[in-house]
């Protein structure tokens, strides 16, 4: 079982700066992917950045140039550090990871979220 804990949200005013990280445990081995989702009041999810198989991080347009994913393989832990924070920035922000856990299986985890309201 693998286990995805967010931290790090919080209230921060418009133009104000927050990192979050979400560290992985249990059983991860196979894990490949993670991201980052958020989902907006009365909104569908959206993916905010993506880091597949190493490579360099994927942004949602609306936060190029403002959001910057990076991990510490160490602490199995992935940040998504956040600056320039906009109002529609507010949102809960999810951490996702797939793990493959067979040449035909890949099973999907999600952290329980973290709240990020930014006020203007």
């Amino acid at each position: 079982q693998v286990q995805l804990v967010e931290s790090g949200g919080g209230l921060v005013q418009s133009g104000g700066s927050l990192r979050l990280s979400c560290t992985a445990s249990g059983s991860i081995a196979g894990i490949y992917n993670m991201d980052w989702y958020r989902r907006a009041p009365g909104e569908a999810r959206e993916l905010v950045a993506t880091n597949i198989d190493g490579g360099p991080p994927n942004y949602a347009d609306s936060v190029k140039g403002r959001f910057l994913m990076f991990e510490d393989n160490k602490k199995n832990t992935v940040y998504l550090e956040m600056t320039d924070l906009k109002p529609e920035d507010t949102a809960v922000y999810y951490c996702h990871a797939d793990q493959r856990v067979s040449p035909v299986q890949i099973l999907s985890h999600w952290g329980q979220g973290t709240q990020v309201t930014v006020s203007s």
